[in-house]
């Protein structure tokens, strides 16, 4: 019995993985019916795990469960965009000053890994999704070595959140380059310990972030 419930648990694990990266990066569209059967049937698991993974991505405001109509993508309202960064712009200093502060010696090694890796990732060649999952783990690594679990987790469904929009408008933003490689200032001054230019460097981030979205959003 407690090899099955392992089991489950991690068949629960991968369908919400697989599932969050199809909805953060739009395979699934926004407002889109979610079929578990469907679903369960292209993982190659059962339903039960499946609908265990959608419960969890209710709670992260991904997926919407409605009595007798089903569950179906949240919907991407361009309203969400001021109210995401209005939190981002709080969490997002104070998780890069902790980091700063607290992140232990490996982890300063990992974001100085991470920053090679950023000096060679091919931005322009790079697909959109790519771009996507780039900025999506620098952002992880931070919340990372922030060393807060509580806040790690907020931020994390936050930035899901921002990932979404950003999907959206991606292709008339003329400046991603520049957004991915602001990471670096960032992530060397964590590494440097300076919590003050830190926590500017990720505001800035946050901001420029809501503005070139805004931008996209209402030109022409």
């Amino acid at each position: 019995m407690d090899r099955t419930a392992g089991t489950e648990t991690s068949l629960a694990d991968k369908a919400y993985a697989a599932i969050q990266r199809k909805l953060l990066f739009l395979e699934i569209a926004p407002g889109e019916a979610i079929h578990d059967a469907k679903l369960a049937e292209e993982f190659g698991m059962g339903r039960t795990p499946v609908r265990e993974a959608l419960k969890r991505l209710e709670v992260d405001r991904l997926v919407i469960s409605y009595p007798k109509r089903g569950t179906f993508a949240t919907r991407v309202e361009i309203t969400d965009l001021s109210y995401i960064s209005e939190v981002r712009t709080l969490l997002e200093p104070m998780a890069a000053a902790r980091a700063a502060r607290v992140a232990s010696p490996e982890q300063r090694a990992g974001l100085k890994n991470l920053i090679e890796q950023l000096k060679s990732f091919d931005i322009e060649e790079a697909t959109t999704t790519e771009v996507l999952e780039c900025d999506a783990s620098i952002h992880r690594a931070i919340y990372s070595a922030a060393g807060n679990p509580h806040l790690e987790d907020s931020l994390i469904r936050y930035n899901n959140l921002a990932t979404r929009i950003w999907c959206l408008v991606i292709e008339r933003l003329p400046r991603v380059a520049d957004h991915v490689s602001e990471s670096v200032a960032l992530l060397q001054a964590i590494i440097d310990g300076d919590e003050d230019k830190a926590s500017e460097l990720a505001h800035h981030h946050v901001s420029d972030f809501e503005s070139s979205v805004h931008s996209a959003l209402f030109s022409g």
